[in-house]
């Protein structure tokens, strides 16, 4: 895929953070949109950007993404609408931060059904529509945390490591199939967006302290940033996008390292952490 120009461009997550920031990257060369979110205002505002920008075309649905028969009759209704479907970016993700021991079962299992299966549902509904279109691309947003582990972070861990390796998997089924479709992992560090204050929290974390350190020391790349570092991956047809200095950084030092990462992570979040406070 040279040109996103005429591109039918899927988007979930997009009613704040890096799924907006996309979805007016997208918009501003040429693609046509279908924008997801649970957050109906949140949405609302980004199609305003979209159109004030002059975005050709876009479509806003409500979707809850881990919502499995929802899903399905969403990208059937997507690729009726306009056709076909060129480019899927599955953006949409929450947070959980606390130590396993400390989680509920009912929060774990909300971020396994956003991070998790409905990255999984997007890939699997989409993917015949993707190959069908002859120059599609599949985005799968992961993180930082999906290829190095956190204290505090072992659900958010599970959900961005299995977003990863069913990725992989994908695009070497694809190679081996011989389908026109690209698949991309993106694994952003620190994004300045809305995560950690609209994260979920064990009973022994203090949400204030987490997203406040989040939000001043650790976001430090803009939304639209990222977004231009994952569009130039979809054009570029990278397997692997990392973004930002800190997901470079933390990347390298691990396979430096090996395991031993896990020794050197724990010593400094027994400095840099907040007591009873962990990092999203």
């Amino acid at each position: 895929m040279k040109t996103l120009e005429d591109k039918v461009c899927v988007v979930t997550g997009a009613g704040s953070g890096i799924g907006r920031a996309l979805a007016l990257n997208l918009a501003g060369r040429g693609a046509l949109l279908a924008l997801s979110d649970v957050d109906d205002a949140g949405l609302a505002a980004t199609v305003d950007q979209v159109r004030a920008a002059g975005g050709r075309e876009v479509r806003s649905d409500h979707l809850d993404v881990a919502d499995r028969d929802a899903f399905a009759s969403y990208a059937a209704s997507v690729a009726d609408h306009f056709g076909r479907v060129n480019v899927v970016v599955n953006n949409a993700g929450v947070a959980l931060a606390g130590n396993l021991e400390d989680l509920e079962y009912a929060d774990m299992d909300w971020i396994i059904g956003v991070n998790f299966w409905g990255v999984v549902h997007g890939t699997k509904e989409f993917l015949p529509h993707l190959i069908h279109s002859g120059d599609g691309h599949l985005v799968n947003i992961s993180s930082l945390f999906g290829l190095v582990s956190m204290p505090g972070q072992s659900m958010y861990n599970a959900s961005k490591y299995a977003v990863r390796g069913m990725s992989e998997a994908v695009r070497e089924e694809m190679l081996i199939a011989g389908h026109p479709v690209g698949v991309t992992v993106v694994h952003p560090g620190g994004i300045k967006t809305a995560i950690a204050r609209n994260a979920r929290v064990s009973a022994r974390e203090d949400k204030e302290k987490t997203a406040k350190l989040f939000d001043e020391k650790l976001a430090k790349m803009t939304p639209e940033r990222a977004a231009e570092i994952i569009v130039r991956g979809i054009l570029h047809n990278r397997a692997r996008v990392l973004v930002g200095l800190d997901a470079h950084a933390v990347h390298h030092l691990a396979k430096l390292t090996g395991s031993r990462y896990q020794d050197i992570v724990a010593r400094a979040g027994k400095r840099v952490l907040p007591d009873h406070t962990t990092v999203v």
